[in-house]
């Protein structure tokens, strides 16, 4: 009987219908504005006027205790009067906001203060946010120029203290290398771009961002964030875009990164022994070979269509990368000549209908595509060969459009609904492909006694297809009100979004397969007993361990999955000094297969409550303790609606060999297995109801946040935080069917099961749902004992602490180190160190034999970091800057085969957590730290009214190179070392220098 229930979550739905009939909704949605408080001395006045530079005008009222506030302003430069009488008595001008930051305009002795830790005057010392209790990092766009950064979304939230590159080399859908947030995973991250979810849906993994010059300001939520936000277990990066104004600006700006000024890649050797024919010794990978330089235009303009009425702002950018690379020497495009393009733009069109109503309209686009020309390559001279074909035609990316209305509807009172669209293409189709062609790979392990030391190939360089149609598309509705009572911001809204992947999967190219070459050196033992498949020297040909594999993969279809949420938060000012803020979030997941059943629903109430305090210690804004505890789901992407639900062929076929033929394909071939799965994946669809276990619960974490925040003297704050995350839930598949049938078995029912996996919530018991051979369904239960797995452990903890100095109109600067552990048997929904991408749907948890010693320091965990970062104005035309990072290594995994005798009890090889024989856990052995110093210098002439300006920035200055992610994989078969294992996988960008022209009026 299948046990799914579908259940409406009518106690919030009764909630909201209750806030929203009173008129209830968030300060911030989205974190796409800021707000404007303050105090009033007794007497000075009865009401504020605030109007924008845009010509948005609020008055707003002026309470009993002489407060005042404005939420929900739109991001820009703001003149802030105070009215006694309907008369302006005192003006503060130039007061430029922070999003979702409460800067204070206060009409006392105190002058203007912006809260998020820069002064309004560069003659007051900035207080500290008292408005806010989650953790974040906001970077500007003036501070965007200042600083030598990478111009990607990732490379800014690496300024926020617990951010760290991922060590899987994971990128983004237009290429940009992904992040990790406190010891998560590179895909339990969300993106968003003016309020809209820009997230890749098939994989997670990123998403889509702005033109670097279009950024008005960009936050990085580290933790502790609102009801607002869900969708995300890891971290949040909120890209706000620029709007015009009342003056026309224009400008632009070209740069150059010249491939003479970059350093050589470190080579990569073998480095246990050369494979059985090496084709240049023992080098592998002659990164030194590489070469690239990038060009860069880009150009703005923004001003008035109807002078406080109608503001355009556009943005574009076109970025050409052009190079080779050599890649290693199994790689069938051995030499590839390349040219990359990332066209962007980005479109703002600000409508002030009336003072009460706006109306936003955004449309942004950043894609990526590459073409080039693949040569052979002579590894022994280092020598470029002939032509060989075109490479593949990609085109990643995409577009989006949103519109946003906001009605202040009363003083108190704001409504706000968004809408949008994206459309992100996965287009790949290979140049001149030819059919004819098989596919073949791993051709170092041919027999050397067929090729005489020459392993031999051909021009087929395509192993898989896809369909030119691939892409992906989202849609998202936010409704949210914000209604202002007394001391209580009382918010509530809904959060929906759609997301389909279209003709996603692939297919093997040439006749439906292709050929991988192999060798062990105990051929007299079975290499997996339990998939039939046995001994090659039982076979002829086989007594000297060679053999090959045939894989068979096809897996295109299309899925969908839609994801609601509803929110109500209260943000209580209980005194001056004290400010409590109350949120309850509830996530619902649908998830369909290729035929559009649902095989997830999960609907019941999925509650994540949000509960944070800031205290005003002093009542000055001078010392602050806050804290936070929240509950955070994570909806599942699309990808397990392609394999565990889906129905894709993924086998292989064992065979020993006679020979080699001219095209690389084994000839005199003898198969000594069937067509086999370790996943049991053959092609069949499964029942929907039979695909996850009975009531699967969405992943969630739990977050605790206790810290300070402190001025010393008039020049500096500091201040630190302890953080600790603990996931209590995942998803991921489990592919142990006979486990499932032998329990069936014991109860009685006679069970023959198709699916290649189920998913489950690992570390804990789960209830199947199957199929007798009478057509019935029955339900079978499976302890966490009987499934053989240790329970779900991922934990965080960290100890951050900083010191700053704001800018004072000659320098800033800012210093943080973090102190953190994760640990644990699961990295979450990705494996970084053998960058498996299929996310929620790991080799973890698949059978207990992948799980034993899993348990240690995960993939992305770093013990120490140190950040530092600044500026000094040293005149009005010469400014340098600079951006140190030292990172503890993460760590560097040995995986091999099972037990003490070195076994393949599931068919997956070398992916067991012992090494040699011995127990190997996750974090045993550590890479070398991750050291990076960017310096920049700028020169803005006088004589061009400093609207010139030209720059020199060095990245990587002392050219360090190390290793990120190493190879992790110990033997090849049961006693054969394995020549790559501790050889670099990912390593860290040479040295790379990059100039500048920008000219803005």
């Amino acid at each position: 009987m299948n046990k799914h229930v579908s259940v409406t979550p009518r106690p919030l739905a009764a909630a909201l219908f209750a806030l929203l009939a009173a008129g209830a909704a968030p300060a911030f949605a989205q974190s796409t504005t800021g707000s404007i408080f303050g105090q009033v001395s007794a007497g000075r006045g009865e009401s504020v006027l605030i109007k924008s530079a845009t010509g948005i005008a609020r008055t707003v009222n002026i309470d009993s205790r002489g407060r005042y506030s404005a939420s929900e302003l739109p991001l820009g430069t703001y003149t802030v009067s105070l009215l006694h009488d309907g008369s302006v008595v005192d003006t503060r001008n130039d007061i430029s906001l922070r999003v979702g930051s409460g800067t204070e305009v206060s009409f006392e002795a105190v002058a203007a203060k912006e809260l998020a830790g820069v002064s309004v005057s560069a003659n007051t010392t900035p207080p500290i946010d008292v408005t806010t209790t989650d953790s974040r990092t906001v970077i500007t766009a003036d501070e965007l120029v200042r600083l030598p950064l990478g111009r990607s979304a990732e490379a800014i939230a690496l300024l926020a203290p617990g951010v760290t590159g991922n060590s899987g080399g994971y990128t983004g859908p237009t290429g940009q290398s992904l992040v990790s947030f406190g010891g998560s995973a590179a895909s339990e991250n969300a993106y968003y771009i003016n309020g809209f979810n820009t997230t890749e849906p098939q994989r997670a993994l990123g998403g889509l961002t702005l033109p670097y010059g279009a950024i008005e300001q960009q936050e990085i939520y580290t933790g502790g964030y609102s009801a607002q936000y869900g969708r995300s277990d890891g971290g949040v990066i909120n890209m706000v875009g620029k709007r015009g104004t009342n003056e026309w600006h224009f400008g632009g700006q070209v740069l150059w990164q010249p491939a003479f000024a970059q350093a050589d890649g470190t080579n990569t050797y073998y480095t246990n022994g050369l494979p059985a024919s090496p084709i240049a010794g023992s080098l592998y990978d002659p990164n030194s070979k590489n070469r690239q330089w990038t060009t860069t235009y880009d150009a703005y303009l923004g001003g008035p269509l109807i002078k406080d009425k109608l503001f355009l702002f556009l943005a574009a950018e076109a970025s050409r990368q052009e190079g080779s690379t050599v890649n290693d020497v199994t790689n069938a495009k051995p030499y590839v000549s390349y040219k990359y393009d990332s066209p962007k733009w980005y479109a703002k069109l600000d409508w002030n209908i009336t003072d009460s109503n706006i109306l936003e309209v955004t449309g942004a686009s950043s894609k990526y595509q590459t073409s080039g020309s693949i040569y052979d390559y002579d590894y022994s001279t280092l020598s470029r060969g002939n032509f060989v074909n075109l490479d593949d035609n990609i085109k990643t990316g995409g577009d989006l459009y949103t519109a946003k209305f906001t009605s202040y509807i009363t003083d108190a009172l704001t409504f706000s609904a968004m809408y949008g669209k994206m459309k992100t293409m996965n287009y790949d189709v290979p140049g001149n492909y030819d059919g004819s062609l098989t596919y073949v790979t791993d051709i170092q392990n041919q027999n050397p006694s067929y090729v005489g030391g020459n392993p031999i190939s051909n021009s087929q360089v395509t192993q898989s297809l896809y369909s030119p149609n691939r892409h992906n598309t989202t849609n998202n509705l936010r409704i949210d009100l914000s209604y202002q009572l007394g001391s209580h911001t009382i918010s509530a809204g809904i959060d929906n979004q759609n997301s389909r992947a279209i003709d996603q999967g692939s297919q093997t190219s040439g006749p439906g397969y292709y050929w991988g070459y192999a060798y062990t050196t105990t051929p007299n033992v079975a290499l997996i007993p339990n998939l039939g498949v046995g001994a090659p020297a039982n076979y002829p040909n086989g007594a000297s361990g060679y053999y090959a594999i045939q894989y068979v993969n096809s897996s295109i279809a299309s899925v969908r999955s839609g994801q609601r949420a509803q929110y109500v938060e209260d943000k209580w000012q209980v005194t001056d000094r004290w400010l409590l803020s109350l949120g309850l979030r509830n996530d619902q997941f649908t998830d369909y297969n290729a035929n559009g059943d649902a095989y997830i629903r999960q609907r019941s109430a999925q509650w994540a409550p949000r509960l944070g305090f800031s205290w005003d210690v002093n009542g000055d804004s001078s010392f602050k303790v806050y804290g936070n505890a929240g509950r955070y789901y994570l909806g599942l992407p699309l990808n397990p609606a392609l394999n565990a639900a889906g129905a894709y062929v993924a086998t292989q076929q064992y065979f020993t060999y006679g020979g080699i033929a001219a095209d690389g394909t084994p000839t005199g071939i003898v198969p000594f297995s069937n067509p086999v799965s370790s996943n049991n994946t053959y092609g069949v669809l499964p029942d929907p109801k039979t695909v996850t276990a009975q009531n699967i619960k969405p992943e969630y974490q739990d977050e605790f946040i206790l810290g300070f925040t402190k001025t010393l003297g008039t020049n500096w704050v500091y201040g630190a935080k302890l953080t600790q995350r603990i996931l209590r839930n995942a998803i991921d598949d489990y592919c142990d069917v006979p486990a499932i049938e032998n329990k069936a078995a014991s109860l009685g029912y006679d069970v023959s099961a198709t699916n290649s996996c189920y998913l489950i919530n690992p570390g804990r018991s789960n209830t199947f749902t199957v199929i007798d051979t009478g057509g019935a369904y029955r339900s079978v239960s499976l302890s966490n004992d009987e499934m053989g797995f240790p329970p779900l452990k991922r934990k965080y903890y960290a100890l951050e602490t900083f010191l700053e100095h704001p800018f004072d109109g000659h320098w800033y600067g800012k210093i943080d180190y973090v102190f953190s552990r994760s640990y644990g048997d699961t990295e979450g929904q990705l494996r970084s160190d053998i960058k498996q991408t299929a996310a929620s749907t790991s080799i973890d948890w698949d059978f207990p034999s992948l799980m034993v010693n899993s348990n240690g320091a995960q993939s992305n965990d770093h013990t120490h970091q140190i950040k530092a970062f600044g500026y000094y104005q040293i005149d009005p035309e010469w400014q340098v800057s600079g951006n140190l990072s030292l990172v503890s290594g993460n760590p560097r995994n040995c995986l091999g085969y099972y037990g003490p005798n070195q076994t393949d009890p599931n068919g997956y090889g070398s992916y067991y957590h012992w090494c040699g024989g011995l127990p190997s856990p996750p974090g045993s052995h550590r890479l070398p730290w991750n050291k990076q110093v960017d310096v920049a210098a700028s020169y803005s002439p006088a004589f061009a009214d400093h609207k010139l300006a030209f720059s020199l920035s060095v990245f990587n200055l002392f050219n360090s190179q190390a290793i990120l992610n190493a190879y992790p994989y110990y033997q090849i078969s049961p006693g054969t070392p394995d020549p790559l294992y501790g050889s670099a996988v990912v390593r860290q960008q040479p040295r790379y220098v990059r100039l500048s022209a920008t000219y803005d009026y």
